[in-house]
């Protein structure tokens, strides 16, 4: 999502971060395969995993979820049926909520995620767009 907002020039207008729910994470780079299925793309994924954390509801228009089981976890820290977290693939309109977990599978599951992932991003631009 930040490589098209930046490529759409709207990096001073639409900012984006990265979090997980869980802390497994914390501080570490995104996976080898997920940077190197990127680059292919011209895409650069750098930074380091965070926690999503209870600020983050009050300091973000949307907070978007991956699959279903994220999705419960964010509702549920937010204290309610917030309707500023959303799943990334409904979005986009697409039938399947879940984006699918690449970690366990073999190099092409992250081929297959960042397909998925860029579509949904461009239709959550096309929603946000100023």
């Amino acid at each position: 999502m930040k490589d098209l907002v930046e490529r759409e020039g709207l990096g001073g207008q639409v900012e984006v971060d990265s979090a997980g729910t869980g802390a497994w994470h914390v501080g570490n780079p995104p996976d080898p395969r997920a940077i190197e299925t990127a680059a292919r793309r011209g895409i650069e994924m750098n930074g380091a995993a965070r926690q999503v954390t209870a600020s983050d509801f009050d300091d973000f228009d949307l907070i978007v979820a991956m699959d279903s089981s994220n999705h419960f976890d964010l509702l549920a820290l937010s204290g309610r049926d917030n309707p500023k977290v959303r799943l990334l693939r409904e979005i986009g309109g697409d039938e399947l909520t879940d984006v699918p977990d690449p970690y366990y599978g073999g190099d092409d599951g992250f081929e297959d995620v960042l397909d998925i992932v860029e579509r949904g991003c461009r239709a959550l631009l096309e929603e946000v767009r100023p």
